[in-house]
């Protein structure tokens, strides 16, 4: 079953909200726990941790910033 556009409005300010700064907390602690890398690498790392949030949740984000489909057009 797909998400109505309010559904994905409001699953998409719950993960920006709530999810991006738990996941933020938990990227930093699991890199921390790293001998420190070169400057390179270290970069690659946060590159591919700062990509890697948002493909799970394509779905949720798509269409957000468009107007709602199924409201009624306002002359």
């Amino acid at each position: 079953m797909a998400l109505s556009y309010k559904a994905r409005r409001r699953w998409s300010l719950v993960v920006l909200l709530v999810g991006l700064p738990l996941y933020i907390l938990v990227a930093s602690w699991l890199v921390t726990l790293l001998d420190r890398p070169s400057i390179l690498i270290e970069l690659a790392i946060y590159v591919v941790l700062g990509i890697a949030w948002a493909l799970p949740f394509k779905a949720v984000f798509r269409g957000i910033g468009k107007p709602d489909p199924d409201a009624t057009p306002k002359d």
